[in-house]
């Protein structure tokens, strides 16, 4: 049994660290996106590795209303500029993006 339960931990590994280093709003944004913003869905966009600067420039128009999207409206709203910034740089400085 608790070779079981070991593989089942390493399988979480990924996962749980992920979620450790994880900004502290980025909560909002794991259950469409992925905890590392590698979205499993097709319809949502992938935030994995995006340039930090359109990452930042798309929340923003979410927030202020110039992009039309209701669910990210209302979470862009929740987020204050510094959040904004923090989420953009995590999101974009992923392990395995290219610089």
């Amino acid at each position: 049994m608790s070779r079981v339960l070991f593989l089942l931990l390493l399988a979480a590994c990924p996962w749980v660290y992920a979620q450790s280093k994880a900004p502290p709003k980025s909560g909002q944004c794991t259950a469409c996106h992925g905890v590392d913003g590698q979205s499993r869905i097709p319809a949502n966009p992938i935030l994995r590795c995006q340039h930090e600067a359109y990452l930042v420039t798309a929340l923003q128009a979410y927030r202020n209303g110039n992009r039309k999207h209701p669910v990210m409206n209302n979470i862009a709203n929740t987020l204050q500029p510094k959040d904004i910034n923090t989420l953009a740089a995590w999101y974009a400085n992923q392990p395995g993006c290219r610089k």
